[in-house]
C-alpha cells in the first residue's frame, strides 16, 4: 500500500509525525509535507467536527479539478478558544495506539 510505504519512508527520513488522512477504505490523503492547518486538529473520542470527502466538481469548475477534497464541518456550536477535534478513524490493528483524550466516552485507543 502506498500509504504504508510513505509512512516507513518518513520514519527513515526522521520525520516524526505523518499526516495521513483516511477518507475511505481505498483513499488516503497525505498532508505530511503540504496541506493546511487542519492537519493539526487533534483526535478525540467525543468529537466536535466531522469530515467527508467530496469530488471537486461539486465546488470548482472542471478545469480546476485535480483531486478529491476533504470537507471538515462542525457538528455543534464551537465556543471561542474551544479545542476542535475529530475521530482519526485509524484502522483496527494489533498494535494499539493509546488514546489520551480523557473524555467520558474514550475508547482507550485510536485504533
Amino acid at each position: 500500500m502506498v500509504a504504508d510505504n510513505r509512512e516507513k519512508r518518513y520514519a527513515q527520513q526522521g520525520i516524526g509525525s505523518s499526516y495521513l488522512f483516511r477518507v475511505d477504505h481505498d483513499t488516503i490523503i497525505d498532508a505530511t509535507k503540504c496541506g493546511n492547518l487542519a492537519r493539526f486538529i487533534n483526535h478525540c473520542c467525543t468529537v466536535s467536527l466531522d469530515q467527508q470527502w467530496c469530488t471537486p466538481e461539486m465546488f470548482y469548475p472542471p478545469e480546476a479539478i485535480s483531486q478529491k477534497k476533504i470537507v471538515i464541518y462542525s457538528k455543534q456550536p464551537i465556543a471561542v478558544n474551544e479545542e476542535i477535534t475529530y475521530d482519526y478513524k485509524f484502522p483496527l490493528e494489533e498494535n494499539k495506539i493509546p488514546c489520551l483524550c480523557g473524555t467520558e466516552n474514550c475508547r482507550g485507543t485510536l485504533n
